[in-house]
């Protein structure tokens, strides 16, 4: 029998494509996929670093998966990847003996089968879902004071169109959600780096666009995550619109001027509110997430009036509020006038119980609505308003298949997640029989609104 895998992934939608990478690697290469990691002949830990409290569970996963490879017979091997091995590399294999390679990004690995970790341009295999993620660059070329990323990730590579293109198409999908460190950047690098320097600076503003365009070409929904705000042109807005999907995350980290600009980022609340609320009178249907740093240096009390002031004033659907995490090497890390951990903690309460609110209310002005949905399984679909895995859901009736879109309509709201009724079926399913099969597969439930992931 052949070789079996498995992979334990953590962190961000973007570790979760690396691991359908390397996975469709090893499927290519003749070996299965295990029942479980004790099962497995290889365990690949796919391992995130962004902040202390992602490293501390992935070295527990580490550990903990240590014990069940021992657990199995001889010649099983342990291998962790992802940002914890390429940040930490030869110190993490020193400090973790019962791991038999640490392999950072592009290294060649000699461990049974495990290909070389080129994760930008490995195939994958179909989606077993009617969505999926699909990464479009790898590395960022910002510098806020707070991100260690750009250290272990690299500056931003940016993927050919045509690369992809060829990806989404081969995954089956009905909804592609595009991803990077920073997604409206997309496509810069290779203009800077163009011989037409005419061309490269009128093509680099907005070859995201274009990006946009053809992906939609090839699928019923795209959607956006991780918009930097300045980014955020009509122009792109107008793209957006015209997937059929007006949802917008935005990468805000703070409304505060004076603190923003400590970050190193652009903006302050004034000017983000403005652009919400313009693209809400262009399109109120629209649906916005964001995310928060609460208890960077030098956040003062008048700072943290601001951001709740903002969260009643914006009315975001979704909202995410992480505490600041010191990150060795980053401007951050050297600043004075650190917020004790106590009032972190009394300053994320506030501001999770204001955005709880929101969300639930915003979710209520739902009902009686009839919308377009989704199905990912047997009872779970999703609107424009939901992106996969972090918002909430809408449950529909069971007999529903996976991958077809249909029209409910909403009859009750329970937190984040509504109750809908059938109205009508719009279209049959599009997918190939391995997506089809994704009827039998029933997700996890998703994060709440207060949680999430971190992003630059």
């Amino acid at each position: 029998m052949a070789e079996s895998f498995w992979i334990e992934t953590l962190g961000c939608p973007k570790n979760q494509v690396d691991s359908d990478k390397i996975a469709g690697s090893l499927l290519a290469d003749g070996m299965r996929r295990a029942d479980g990691a004790e099962d497995a002949d290889l365990v690949v830990v796919n391992t995130c670093a962004f902040v202390e409290s992602a490293r501390e569970e992935s070295v527990d996963a580490i550990l903990s998966l240590s014990e069940q490879v021992k657990l199995g017979e001889a010649g099983e091997r342990l291998v962790v990847t992802g940002c914890m091995a390429e940040r930490y590399g030869s110190e993490l294999a020193e400090a973790l003996p019962e791991v038999d390679a640490v392999v950072g990004f592009g290294v060649p690995v000699n461990v049974g089968k495990l290909p070389k970790m080129d994760l930008l341009n490995m195939s994958r295999p179909k989606a077993e879902l009617p969505w999926a993620y699909v990464k479009i660059a790898e590395g960022c070329d910002r510098s806020c004071g707070y991100c260690a990323i750009p250290q272990f990730r690299g500056p931003q590579r940016s993927r050919s169109v045509e690369a992809i293109c060829e990806e989404v198409e081969a995954l089956e999908i009905r909804e592609a959600v595009l991803i990077a460190q920073d997604l409206a950047a997309y496509g810069r690098d290779a203009a800077r780096t163009s011989k037409n320097r005419e061309t490269s600076e009128r093509d680099s503003t907005r070859p995201i666009i274009h990006l946009i365009h053809e992906v939609a070409k090839r699928t019923d929904w795209v959607r956006l995550l991780y918009l930097y705000p300045a980014d955020l042109t009509d122009e792109l807005a107008d793209a957006i619109f015209a997937t059929g999907v007006p949802y917008f995350d935005l990468s805000l980290q703070h409304v505060s001027r004076p603190l923003l600009r400590r970050m190193r980022r652009w903006g302050d609340g004034d000017r983000f509110l403005s652009r919400i609320q313009h693209i809400r009178r262009q399109e109120p249907d629209a649906a916005f997430r964001s995310n928060f740093i609460v208890g960077y240096p030098g956040e003062t009390e008048e700072d943290h009036e601001q951001l709740l002031e903002f969260i009643e004033a914006a009315q975001l659907d979704w909202c995410a509020f992480f505490a600041f995490s010191s990150e060795e090497g980053t401007y951050a890390a050297d600043l004075s006038d650190h917020v004790p951990a106590s009032l972190i903690a009394e300053r994320l309460a506030e501001l999770r119980e204001a955005q709880d609110a929101i969300t639930e209310s915003r979710r209520r002005q739902l009902l009686g609505r009839q919308m377009r949905v989704l199905v990912d399984a047997p009872g779970i679909a999703r609107s424009h308003r939901e992106a996969p895995e972090i918002d909430g859901i809408i449950h529909v009736p069971a007999h529903l298949p996976a991958g077809e879109f249909a029209e409910v309509e909403i009859k009750s709201s329970v937190g984040p997640d509504l109750e809908a009724e059938l109205v009508k079926s719009t279209e049959p399913a599009k997918l190939a029989e391995s997506v089809k099969s994704a009827a039998q597969i029933k997700p996890s439930k998703p994060a709440t609104p207060a949680t999430g992931q971190p992003h630059g």
